[in-house]
């Protein structure tokens, strides 16, 4: 099941978030997840509520959303959005479709609450170099 281990490395990158916000609590963790990442939704939720049970974050919940990809058949032509691996094409019928884009796996949301307990919306973690400013307010886009 390797989307436990998906679980823990997303509760990494809200640990490396968190150094840029010193007392901030996470509350939600977001992710957006590509329909050819083939990552179990229901799954991950389990496993992420696992992970959590010794890390500190007992509040936090996961927010995990699919982002579909385009289906392209091959026997007529059309695209189609898809939000599944299997499709079948809805002009023609046809199984010799090719799925592609959504492959995506990333973190785009950590709501927190600071020490204040205001709920904050915190970018993605891309440089934990980052030093906070207007504590309480929303972080800066990246």
């Amino acid at each position: 099941m390797h989307e436990l281990a998906l679980a823990e490395s997303i509760l990494d990158a809200v640990r490396t978030e968190l150094l840029a916000y010193p007392g901030a609590v996470p509350i939600r963790v977001g992710v957006r997840i590509g329909v050819m990442a083939a990552v179990d939704i229901d799954a991950l939720r389990f496993g992420f509520d696992i992970a959590i049970r010794d890390s500190g974050f007992s509040r936090l919940t996961l927010d995990a959303r699919i982002i579909p990809g385009t289906v392209t058949c091959l026997a007529c032509g059309a695209e189609t959005p898809a939000e599944s691996t299997v499709f079948d094409c809805p002009r023609c019928s046809s199984a010799q479709t090719m799925l592609s884009g959504s492959d995506e796996l990333d973190l785009d949301a950590l709501e927190v609450e600071t020490d204040d307990h205001d709920r904050t919306d915190l970018p993605e973690a891309e440089s934990p170099q980052r030093k906070p400013k207007n504590r309480g307010q929303p972080a800066p886009a990246l």
